[in-house]
């Protein structure tokens, strides 16, 4: 049976076994959900047995446990590890969702879920591109899985999993499905990723939130401060001020600028789906650059004083600010991250106190495109979507892809199939039927192109 048909059989079942996990609120970042990690791992457990894998097994870490399954070929036949993540983002705000984010929904041609796309849907369809090579008797080599429960929350425990399991772990090459594509008529395959840092900045002033009136203009209030420090975070050109932060910065090829330069893209277009009247980065380069292969800076959230209903003047006690710098390869998260912190605390007013806290991160990647299996991917695409897919960086971190090359020698292939419109992370999160289809039908190609090669 060609993977056509069999999609088209099955896609019922296929829903149904997604829609069984997106039901569990696997939220790894609030802890009242710990009993729905254990129950999301489970469930996906069942479900790679039942897609034809040898043996299947929820493993212990420091934090949710991790899904491990395998199906064996043989000892000399090369091995393909598939990595996913099954936990998932909040669902608020809730007010905003147009039905119940936990209860998944099929409305215009989309499944319409938290984890339809981010990353339940993504790694079911290499569950079931899996499930279908090896019903039909197509797979000559080893395939092992291995989903964990903290990605969202920066993959805390993997590390000493890793390096724990290396045997366990052992392959020829990682296949991942938690990326995009740049549009659904605009296959891609991603062959870099940019690294993360990420802080939070306190800032204390007085002991005690005072009376604007009596204290204002003779003492330093601590949200003014931290504005103050946030702005000479970056310059004029949209350029990072912080002290050697470019130090391992390297500048795309010109011949990946050229590249980059064709990709068909609509700047109004982009402009008016996220509604805003202009865009904004770094001087000289475009904005497909700006967001894949330049690093960046950002406030993810600020807060201080009263923010409740009507007024309340106060000069706040604190102040706090939650930053990220998106890095590019070569960059190192920890040196970035104390160049960062010493570069605040020099700019900081005797005044105020100010506190900076590293919180999670890690480095950008890149994969080689002569790679046997990204090879494999790009014909998978070619065969699912009618046309070659574009090879191209993407702006976003997947910290742990690095983490597998440096722990455990293997090099990745980023096959996803998601679009900028499955609003990840967001309200209303959703992914499209078709390119559910198109995707499973590219990851079994994927696999019959890898033997290929064999």
């Amino acid at each position: 049976m060609d993977i056509k048909q069999y999609i088209e059989e099955n896609e019922s079942r296929f829903l149904d076994e997604l829609f069984s996990l997106i039901r569990i609120p696997s939220i790894s970042a609030l802890p009242q959900h710990k009993e729905d990690m254990l129950a999301c791992a489970e469930r996906w457990r069942q479900l790679l047995l039942e897609a034809g894998a040898d043996e299947a097994m929820t493993m212990p870490s420091e934090g949710n446990p991790l899904v491990y399954a395998e199906k064996r070929v043989g000892p000399d036949a090369p091995t393909v590890l598939i990595y996913g993540h099954y936990d998932v983002m909040p669902a608020e705000p809730l007010e905003l969702w147009k039905s119940r984010p936990f209860e998944p929904e099929i409305r215009d041609g989309r499944i319409w879920a938290r984890g339809a796309d981010d990353d339940k849907g993504q790694s079911m369809i290499q569950a079931k591109a899996f499930e279908y090579v090896v019903r039909e008797g197509l797979l000559r080599h080893n395939v092992k899985f291995i989903l964990e429960g903290e990605e969202e929350i920066g993959s805390p425990s993997l590390n000493a999993f890793l390096h724990e399991h290396k045997e366990l772990l052992k392959a020829d090459v990682i296949l991942v499905s938690d990326t995009s594509m740049l549009g659904a008529d605009l296959p891609s395959l991603t062959t870099g990723l940019r690294g993360l840092a990420y802080w939070e900045i306190e800032v204390t002033g007085p002991n005690r939130d005072l009376h604007s009136g009596h204290f204002g203009g003779a003492v330093a209030n601590p949200a003014n401060v931290l504005c103050s420090l946030i702005a000479q975070l970056t310059d004029e050109n949209g350029r990072i001020a912080v002290p050697r932060f470019y130090d391992d910065v390297e500048e795309a090829p010109a011949a990946e600028r050229e590249m980059i330069a064709r990709i068909p893209f609509d700047e109004k277009k982009y402009m008016e789906a996220i509604g805003v009247k202009a865009l904004k980065g770094e001087t000289g380069y475009s904005t497909l650059e700006r967001n894949s292969c330049r690093p960046s800076f950002d406030v993810c959230g600020i807060w201080g004083g009263y923010t409740g209903e009507g007024s309340k003047t106060i000069l706040p006690s604190k102040a706090y600010a939650k930053v990220s710098c998106r890095l590019v390869p070569h960059q190192n998260h920890e040196k970035i991250s104390a160049l960062f912190a010493d570069y605040i605390r020099s700019i900081a007013p005797d005044c105020v106190t100010v506190k900076v806290t590293p919180m999670h991160g890690g480095e950008g990647y890149v994969c080689p495109i002569d790679l046997p299996a990204y090879r494999a991917a790009e014909k998978g695409f070619a065969q699912a979507f009618g046309k070659r897919p574009l090879a191209v960086r993407r702006g976003g971190s997947i910290p742990i892809i690095s983490d597998f090359e440096r722990i455990l020698g293997i090099k990745t292939v980023l096959m996803g199939f998601g679009l900028e419109s499955n609003a990840i992370h967001s309200p209303n999160e959703s992914f499209p039927l078709d390119i559910f289809r198109k995707g499973i039908e590219a990851a079994a190609s994927f696999h019959i192109e890898f033997d290929k090669d064999i």
